[in-house]
């Protein structure tokens, strides 16, 4: 039994009892409804009343005899007899009698009133002017705006009218829309459903309303026109339009539909409530995240927001709901407007990392990874135990930044007795632990590198595996894999080895402490000493196998606490020529070319980068400034690293005839695949990899690798140029001239904050000036600095 309530009248549809469209009801009549309007109308309303209005679907129950289409029917006939003059043909027609007895257009006169469209959203009533041409016609509308339309822009003409004053369109529009009741076109409905038969708008203002005149027929006809239930378009010709009623199951599923919708308009609009809610509090009330994930439907439309906001969006339903919410909270349909909307009711921070989002990149280990790794350190061996050497009698020191996380490298150095230097290089040996193809591999392959941001790492294995399984831990034995060189007095390798050992981290160092104790020359710590002479000596001996020197000033960001709004900025700019830093990228390249030339002397397939650097003359760079000003130089013209997986290729820009990255094989993928390679081959096995495999690996791993550079570099400028923001207005900066851009347009460094940026600057300014400059306006979120110079 389905009930449905049509003003004070409930009709009952029972599919079990009567075949639609019969209804069964006992009734009484009143001779009009007590409604003043509906009493000027003239329609008569039946109030039906029955005895159990309380039924479900299927059930039988006995009901009067009387039939709910033979009232209406009846009471509607009474109010057609009631004829009422009309300017058009009208009449009940059978749906055998010509349609085109009902599709007589009448022809358009000076003063006539019409109904016409504007444009796809606005239908607006107008008085005919006069002709304008053959075939359009101005006329004044409801806006008191004059305009010439087409007669395909008519929709309707209102029916007893002439010469209309325009002055009372908008009268005539209050009495149309205050007489209007969706629920007397119900009423039509189901007697022109009964007899199978199509109605105009002025026949079916006779119907309800007893009348054709101008404003009864212009209500039918907004009636019929914005209807979307029970009538649809039978035959249009101009103006003049024919509508059928739809039939019941239609009607229902349309019902259903539009129901449907309310709800989830009123759904919407409650969420809305709660989005302005969460606005209007301060940030320290702001809902907590967890909080948008509890309802279902909630966290489906906060998630639409989210791809919204960072154009990912997985369908056209996510992105029409992410729109739905932006139009309703009366924002344009942007990803920053959804941007800010997400931060203003403190789901995301203030200073989201919307290319985090983008980028995909997996922040967390799952709980079953985690749970694999931590199985490895208490039930994995060490089958390279025995074949180990013992190196703990060295003094082995580890320099990094402070904040690192894991350890992968240290070194070792002492002078031989006949004067040459002897350093070791140990690397951290993460294959104690793990094995190619292995669960805990596979979902470092995955990531292909540990990810270094601002504000977070995101490290290659789970933490606990990282830091203290894999990781060099000072004081303590440690496993490695250490590469030992002889160099002779002209920085050249004299000679090498490469083998399995265990080490004793002396010095947990910071690239400033080890400078100090550069510095201060210490007897005891003659060691560091050797270590930064065998490191010039590499240098020197490089630079004259045509190593170009691309050192410069790198910044380097730690930021306390994200999540604040005003989160606290820590800046540091790093000097990649000073000595601590010279004295570890010197070793770690020459661990890099002895690592080739070993896989090259053993046919060890392994990842040998190189760098072609054969179009460079150096020399022609020689009347640069040195440092920043020519490395910048150098690098915008070096090509693109290749990479080799069966013989080494010459690195021009280091100036080695091969070079393989090996030192960071807990932080970088393809340093643990060359790790891989080797250590099988010091246990006499076959390497895992062929050289085919390799590359198979290696595109993946790249590929990664890319997303990651480009999402450090976008994180690393976002908080520089946030950290100029905050500084004072008045504030001035060395600017450091590498090169011109265009006119007066100049390439500068930033000094102090190691960033390279562009600003005007004065006629006259050189390549390696430098000049003064303050911070006009600093916008992190879009990516926007804007310096001025200070012309003193």
């Amino acid at each position: 039994m389905a009930v449905r309530a049509v003003n004070s009248c409930s009709i009952f549809r029972s599919a079990a009892v009567l075949p639609p469209p019969a209804f069964r009801c006992r009734f009484s009549r009143f001779s009009t409804l007590s409604s003043p309007r509906n009493s000027r109308l003239g329609f008569r309303f039946l109030i039906f009343r029955c005895e159990n209005q309380f039924l479900s679907r299927g059930c039988r129950r006995s009901y009067a005899v009387y039939s709910l289409f033979d009232s209406v029917s009846e009471e509607l006939a009474a109010l057609r007899s009631r004829r009422v003059r009309a300017n058009v043909k009208v009449g009940l027609t059978s749906t055998g009698e010509l349609l085109e007895d009902k599709l007589v257009n009448k022809e358009l006169e000076k003063g006539l009133l019409l109904e016409f469209k504007k444009d796809s959203d606005r239908v607006l009533l107008a008085v005919a002017q006069r002709r304008d041409g053959k075939k359009n016609w101005i006329v004044f509308d409801q806006n008191g705006v004059t305009s010439s339309i087409k007669p395909q822009q008519i929709t309707y003409v209102v029916p007893g009218v002439e010469n209309f004053d325009h002055t009372e369109i908008s009268s005539f529009l209050r009495k149309a829309h205050d007489n209007l009741d969706p629920a007397l076109l119900e009423f039509a409905w189901v007697e022109l459903l009964e007899k199978n038969q199509s109605v105009t708008a002025e026949e079916l203002a006779e119907m309800i309303f007893g009348s054709v005149d101008s404003l009864e027929s212009y209500c039918a006809h907004l009636l019929l026109s914005k209807d979307e239930l029970y009538f649809a378009v039978q035959e249009t010709k101009g103006s003049r339009v024919i509508y059928r009623p739809r039939p019941t199951g239609q009607v229902e599923e349309l019902l259903r539909k539009k129901l449907a919708k309310e709800a989830a308009e009123k759904e919407l609009q409650d969420f809305v409530q709660v989005l302005l809610s969460a606005r209007a509090n301060p940030a320290n009330a702001k809902p907590p995240k967890s909080s948008w994930m509890v309802d279902e439907k909630i966290q489906h439309r906060i998630q639409s927001l989210e791809a919204y906001a960072i154009d990912m969006c997985k369908s056209n339903e996510q992105k029409k709901t992410a729109e739905m919410i932006l139009k309703a909270m009366g924002f344009a349909k942007t990803a920053t407007s959804a941007v800010n909307l997400l931060i203003d009711i403190g789901y995301f921070p203030v200073h989201v990392n919307l290319d985090l989002l983008k980028s995909n990149i997996r922040t967390n280990h799952s709980d079953f990874i985690v749970a694999a790794a931590e199985s490895l350190m208490s039930e994995s061996s060490d089958v390279d135990e025995v074949n180990r050497k013992n190196l703990t009698h060295l003094k082995v020191y580890a320099i990094d930044v402070d904040e690192a996380d894991e350890l992968d490298d240290a070194l070792s150095a002492t002078r031989l007795q006949d004067g040459r230097i002897k350093v070791w290089i140990h690397v951290a040996d993460p294959t104690r632990y793990i094995q190619p193809g292995s669960l805990v591999d596979r979902e470092a392959m995955r990531r292909g590198t540990s990810v270094f941001l601002p504000t977070a790492t995101y490290a290659m294995f789970p933490e606990k595996l990282a830091m203290e399984g894999m990781s060099l831990k000072q004081g303590e034995i440690c496993n490695a894999v250490t590469v030992s060189v002889v160099l002779h007095s002209d920085g050249s390798i004299a000679e090498y080895s490469v083998f399995n050992s265990f080490i004793k981290p002396t010095y947990m160092l910071t690239y400033e402490s080890a400078m100090e104790l550069l510095y201060l020359n210490l007897e005891e710590e003659v060691e560091l000493k050797i270590l930064s002479e065998a490191a010039a000596l590499r240098l020197q001996w490089r630079r004259k196998q045509g190593a170009v020197d691309t050192a410069t000033l790198e910044p380097r960001i730690k930021v306390v606490n994200p999540e604040d709004p005003e989160p606290s900025i820590n800046l540091y700019v790093e000097n990649q020529a000073d000595p601590a830093m010279r004295l570890v990228s010197e070793m770690m390249v020459l661990c890099g070319e002895v690592i080739a030339t070993y896989g090259s002397s053993n046919n060890i397939p392994l990842p040998y980068r190189g760098q072609p650097q054969s179009n460079i003359d150096v020399s022609a760079f020689l009347h640069l400034p040195e440092g920043p000003v020519r490395s910048s130089a150098i690098v915008r013209i070096m090509r693109a690293a290749e990479i080799d997986f069966r013989n080494p290729i010459r690195h021009g820009v280091l100036g080695i005839p091969g070079y393989v990255q090996f030192t960071s094989p807990i932080r970088r993928y393809m340093d643990l695949l060359a790790h891989y390679q080797v250590k099988a081959f010091l246990r006499g096995e076959s390497p895992p990899f062929s050289a085919g495999q390799l590359e198979g690996v290696a595109s993946i791993v790249n590929m990664q690798i890319r997303v990651v550079r480009k999402l450090c570099a976008s994180s690393l400028r976002y908080w520089i140029i946030e950290f100029l923001r905050r500084q004072p207005k008045e504030k001035k900066y060395r600017g450091l001239v590498l090169r011109f851009i265009k006119d007066q347009i100049a390439a500068l460094l930033l000094v102090e904050v190691g960033l390279q940026t562009s600003a005007s600057v004065s006629v006259g300014t050189r390549v390696g000036d430098e000049l003064e400059v303050k911070v006009e306006e600093a916008n992190p979120r879009d990516d926007f600095l804007s310096l001025e110079e200070v012309v003193t």
